[in-house]
């Protein structure tokens, strides 16, 4: 005897578009509420390695950051190495010359703090235009 029924059994299935749209009102809500910030900070142009070597421009200031720290503007260095007196530094340097280049040239081994130093008095100093120094590799 066969005691099975003539309706034949459902399978059962998942629905899935609630969890779509569930899923549609998490992105537009995230959306919504993320707040997006801009920073604020200097104007940096990093320029290539493999570019032959242009001229030095004349509205440029060279500043060398050694690996001991010693911070050498115009090839005279400085007795001071805080932000105060690299700003003060790099305003005597440019003397008359309007918005003049800043070119860090840092030695590899210097400490990350001491090319901030730099920016941060460039910044100060109210030079927004700055530049680092690369050599081609051998």
């Amino acid at each position: 005897m066969k005691f099975q029924s003539r309706h034949s059994r459902e399978e059962p299935e998942i629905n899935l578009v609630p969890m779509i749209d569930v899923l549609l009102v998490i992105i537009i809500f995230l959306m919504l509420t993320t707040t997006y910030s801009k920073f604020s900070g200097l104007e940096i142009n990093l320029p290539t390695a493999d570019v032959s070597k242009q001229n030095e421009q004349p509205n440029e200031i060279d500043v060398a950051v050694t690996s001991s720290g010693q911070i050498l503007i115009d090839k005279s260095p400085l007795a001071a190495v805080d932000v105060a007196a690299i700003a003060e530094a790099l305003r005597r340097a440019a003397g008359e010359r309007a918005d003049p280049l800043i070119v860090i040239n840092a030695d590899a081994k210097a400490t990350h703090q001491s090319v901030i130093d730099v920016m941060q008095a460039a910044q100060r100093a109210g030079y927004p235009h700055i530049s680092f120094a690369t050599q081609t590799p051998r």
